[in-house]
Protein backbone atom coordinates (compact mmCIF):
# COMPACT_ATOMS: atom_id res chain seq x y z
CA UNK A 1 0.00 0.00 0.00
CA UNK A 2 2.68 2.71 0.54
CA UNK A 3 4.79 1.83 -2.54
CA UNK A 4 1.12 2.54 -4.18
CA UNK A 5 1.21 6.19 -2.36
CA UNK A 6 4.74 6.74 -3.21
CA UNK A 7 4.23 6.04 -6.88
CA UNK A 8 1.22 7.94 -7.07
CA UNK A 9 2.80 11.04 -5.50
CA UNK A 10 5.79 10.43 -7.66
CA UNK A 11 3.05 10.43 -10.67
CA UNK A 12 1.29 13.36 -9.33
CA UNK A 13 4.54 15.46 -9.40
CA UNK A 14 5.81 14.25 -12.83
CA UNK A 15 2.01 15.47 -14.06
CA UNK A 16 1.89 19.00 -12.39
CA UNK A 17 0.95 21.99 -14.65
CA UNK A 18 3.88 23.90 -16.06
CA UNK A 19 4.89 27.21 -13.82
CA UNK A 20 2.59 29.85 -14.36
CA UNK A 21 5.39 32.19 -16.59
CA UNK A 22 6.23 29.34 -18.48
CA UNK A 23 4.67 29.92 -22.26
CA UNK A 24 2.19 27.06 -23.39
CA UNK A 25 2.20 25.08 -26.41
CA UNK A 26 2.00 22.14 -27.57
CA UNK A 27 2.45 20.08 -30.49
CA UNK A 28 -0.77 17.25 -30.49
CA UNK A 29 -0.20 15.78 -33.98
CA UNK A 30 1.81 15.57 -36.83
CA UNK A 31 0.65 13.98 -39.85
CA UNK A 32 2.30 14.04 -43.28
CA UNK A 33 0.53 13.21 -46.57
CA UNK A 34 0.69 12.85 -50.39
CA UNK A 35 -1.06 15.45 -52.68
CA UNK A 36 -2.47 13.57 -56.13
CA UNK A 37 -2.42 15.68 -59.56
CA UNK A 38 -5.39 17.35 -58.17
CA UNK A 39 -4.17 18.36 -54.57
CA UNK A 40 -6.11 15.46 -53.25
CA UNK A 41 -5.22 13.22 -50.00
CA UNK A 42 -8.08 10.76 -50.54
CA UNK A 43 -10.99 10.24 -53.17
CA UNK A 44 -13.47 10.06 -50.10
CA UNK A 45 -13.56 11.49 -46.82
CA UNK A 46 -13.22 7.89 -45.28
CA UNK A 47 -10.34 7.23 -43.13
CA UNK A 48 -9.92 4.22 -44.61
CA UNK A 49 -10.26 5.11 -47.97
CA UNK A 50 -7.86 7.91 -46.96
CA UNK A 51 -5.32 5.49 -45.71
CA UNK A 52 -5.63 3.13 -48.94
CA UNK A 53 -5.17 6.13 -51.28
CA UNK A 54 -1.84 6.94 -49.72
CA UNK A 55 -0.89 3.38 -49.57
CA UNK A 56 -1.50 3.84 -53.70
CA UNK A 57 0.32 6.95 -54.24
CA UNK A 58 3.17 5.58 -52.35
CA UNK A 59 3.53 2.66 -55.09
CA UNK A 60 2.65 5.17 -57.64
CA UNK A 61 4.74 7.87 -57.08
CA UNK A 62 4.16 9.70 -60.56
CA UNK A 63 1.21 10.68 -59.24
CA UNK A 64 2.14 12.33 -56.59
CA UNK A 65 2.76 15.93 -57.30
CA UNK A 66 3.29 17.02 -53.41
CA UNK A 67 3.54 16.35 -49.84
CA UNK A 68 1.70 18.26 -47.11
CA UNK A 69 1.96 18.03 -43.76
CA UNK A 70 -0.65 18.35 -41.30
CA UNK A 71 -0.26 19.67 -37.93
CA UNK A 72 -2.58 19.85 -35.00
CA UNK A 73 -1.20 22.37 -32.73
CA UNK A 74 -2.44 24.43 -29.00
CA UNK A 75 -1.03 27.79 -27.58
CA UNK A 76 -2.69 29.60 -25.35
CA UNK A 77 -2.56 33.36 -25.72
CA UNK A 78 -0.21 35.28 -24.06
CA UNK A 79 0.87 38.92 -24.40
CA UNK A 80 3.58 39.53 -26.68
CA UNK A 81 3.31 36.14 -28.63
CA UNK A 82 4.95 35.48 -32.12
CA UNK A 83 4.36 32.04 -32.58
CA UNK A 84 5.69 30.12 -35.44
CA UNK A 85 4.96 26.73 -36.88
CA UNK A 86 8.23 25.00 -38.57
CA UNK A 87 8.93 21.98 -40.13
CA UNK A 88 12.48 21.11 -41.22
CA UNK A 89 12.82 18.15 -43.30
CA UNK A 90 15.80 15.95 -44.70
CA UNK A 91 15.40 13.70 -47.74
CA UNK A 92 17.64 12.63 -51.00
CA UNK A 93 17.23 14.38 -54.22
CA UNK A 94 19.18 13.48 -57.14
CA UNK A 95 22.42 11.34 -57.28
CA UNK A 96 21.90 10.34 -53.26
CA UNK A 97 22.31 13.78 -52.58
CA UNK A 98 21.55 14.94 -49.03
CA UNK A 99 18.68 17.66 -49.05
CA UNK A 100 17.32 19.50 -46.07
CA UNK A 101 14.28 21.86 -46.32
CA UNK A 102 12.45 23.96 -43.73
CA UNK A 103 8.48 25.18 -44.20
CA UNK A 104 7.38 27.86 -41.88
CA UNK A 105 4.94 29.61 -41.16
CA UNK A 106 2.92 32.48 -38.54
CA UNK A 107 -0.09 31.26 -36.50
CA UNK A 108 -2.46 32.81 -34.34
CA UNK A 109 -2.88 31.92 -30.54
CA UNK A 110 -6.20 30.66 -29.08
CA UNK A 111 -7.92 28.94 -26.83
CA UNK A 112 -8.52 25.90 -28.88
CA UNK A 113 -6.36 23.68 -31.51
CA UNK A 114 -5.68 24.56 -34.67
CA UNK A 115 -4.99 22.64 -37.80
CA UNK A 116 -2.11 24.06 -39.78
CA UNK A 117 -1.31 22.61 -43.41
CA UNK A 118 2.34 23.13 -44.44
CA UNK A 119 2.92 22.19 -48.39
CA UNK A 120 5.95 21.32 -50.60
CA UNK A 121 4.59 21.75 -53.81
CA UNK A 122 6.04 22.18 -57.40
CA UNK A 123 9.24 22.53 -58.28
CA UNK A 124 10.15 22.60 -54.43
CA UNK A 125 9.14 19.37 -54.42
CA UNK A 126 10.17 18.18 -57.71
CA UNK A 127 13.79 19.04 -56.51
CA UNK A 128 13.84 18.30 -53.18
CA UNK A 129 13.32 14.26 -53.94
CA UNK A 130 12.12 12.13 -51.33
CA UNK A 131 11.56 12.84 -47.53
CA UNK A 132 13.43 10.41 -45.39
CA UNK A 133 12.93 12.19 -42.09
CA UNK A 134 11.17 15.57 -40.70
CA UNK A 135 11.06 17.61 -37.40
CA UNK A 136 8.15 19.78 -36.35
CA UNK A 137 8.37 22.92 -33.80
CA UNK A 138 6.24 25.23 -32.25
CA UNK A 139 7.98 28.54 -31.75
CA UNK A 140 7.16 31.33 -29.74
CA UNK A 141 10.03 33.98 -30.49
CA UNK A 142 12.92 32.05 -30.32
CA UNK A 143 11.95 29.75 -27.42
CA UNK A 144 10.75 26.42 -28.64
CA UNK A 145 7.46 25.38 -27.17
CA UNK A 146 7.38 21.97 -28.39
CA UNK A 147 8.61 19.56 -30.76
CA UNK A 148 7.74 16.37 -32.76
CA UNK A 149 10.17 14.05 -34.75
CA UNK A 150 9.58 11.34 -37.15
CA UNK A 151 11.02 7.49 -36.17
CA UNK A 152 14.61 8.40 -38.57
CA UNK A 153 15.23 12.24 -37.18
Amino acid sequence: MRTLLVLLACLAVVTAAPAADAPAGRLVKVLPFFLDQQGRIAKSPSLFDRDAYQAYLRDHTNEISAVRYDVLWKAAPAPGENLRLAIELRGIGTNSAPRLQTLETNVPPGKHRHWTYLPLAGDDYKNFGWVVAWRARLWNGSQMLDEQKSFLW
